[in-house]
């Protein structure tokens, strides 16, 4: 996208209901209970596990560490939302369930009527994708924020994949260039064990975008094209584990950080890296997961650099 294109989107901006304000009283920790996938069992016919959020939220709150009343609930992403980044065909084929179960990978979904689909997991997967916009305008606020669901990685602006059905990512960035006043380059670290193709055939000719991925090599999507827009390309092998792995992470998340002046970062952080994953194909422990700030199972974490953070402005 142009600046000028960037500024016409500024005059533009539909209404949202996703920079609503949010009190002060609330930790900047975005969630909600509909963020969790369970229909009939069919959410267990993939290994990826679609009621983890819950459970982080569980363990949370058994830890004392928030409370329902402290943390912000997500809103759903309307349709004038989405298509921010999505093209109206994109959003049009997401009412075939057979294109649905192909995004999912959940095969059975092919024979369910679309109304059922669109409830009990695309709505799902909309409002953690608001969450990742909420969580966007709050990191410029607060300093900090995290969606505790999304990172929607293999999602592009006019295609699905690998559970990736809303590009949460490109959409939280967007929303920033277009709304809100001097934020207007972005840095995104993706530690994801797969490569994030989505947001990077998104960002491909915008250069207002860094974008650090570090990923198994051997493992899908081995998207080459979308691999263009990488500026700092990590690939790992099958089975890497902390120490190499620790390493490099720190050696180019310094390095990333050092390169370009920016304003957001997009923080992608997925526990698929951890030994025994049936997906990623790493060896890393908890300990070490631990080690890169991996929090929360598979969510986005943005921050402000410290020298554009509100408490220093």
């Amino acid at each position: 996208m142009s600046h000028k294109e960037d500024n016409e989107g500024k005059r533009s901006s539909h209404h949202t209901e996703l920079y609503n304000s949010i009190p002060r009283t609330c930790l900047p920790i975005v969630y909600h209970p509909d963020y969790n996938i369970t229909f009939m069992g069919l959410e267990k016919l993939h290994p990826f596990d679609a009621g983890k959020w819950g459970k982080v939220i569980h363990f949370l709150k058994e830890e004392q560490f928030i409370t329902d009343g402290n943390i912000v609930e997500a809103r759903e992403a309307a349709e004038e939302d989405l298509l921010v980044v999505h093209t109206t065909h994109y959003l049009n084929r997401l009412k075939w369930s057979a294109v649905v179960a192909t995004i999912t990978e959940i095969p059975p979904l092919l024979f369910l009527p679309n109304f059922l689909v669109q409830r009990k997991v695309l709505r799902p997967l909309r409002t953690q994708t608001g969450g990742t916009i909420m969580a966007g305008k709050l990191a410029v606020d607060r300093g900090w924020a995290v969606n505790v669901g999304g990172g929607f990685h293999h999602c592009s602006s006019d295609r699905g994949g690998g559970f990736c059905a809303y590009a949460d990512i490109t959409l939280a960035i967007r929303f920033l260039f277009e709304r809100v006043e001097g934020i207007s380059r972005a840095t995104i670290i993706d530690l994801d064990a797969h490569q994030g193709n989505g947001h990077e055939r998104d960002f491909l000719e915008d250069g207002r975008v860094f974008i650090m991925d570090v990923y198994n090599r051997y493992i899908y999507p081995g998207d080459e094209y979308a691999k263009r827009a990488i500026k700092r390309k990590v690939e790992l092998d099958g089975g890497t584990e902390d120490s190499e792995y620790l390493q490099k992470v720190e050696l180019h998340s310094d390095g990333a950080l050092n390169e370009v002046r920016t304003d957001i970062i997009v923080y992608n952080a997925g526990t698929d890296i951890l030994a025994g994953d049936p997906l990623g194909g790493l060896s890393i422990s908890p300990q070490g997961c631990e080690a890169t700030g991996h929090p929360y199972p598979h969510g986005d974490i943005w921050g402000i650099p410290e020298e554009n953070s509100p408490h220093h402005r």
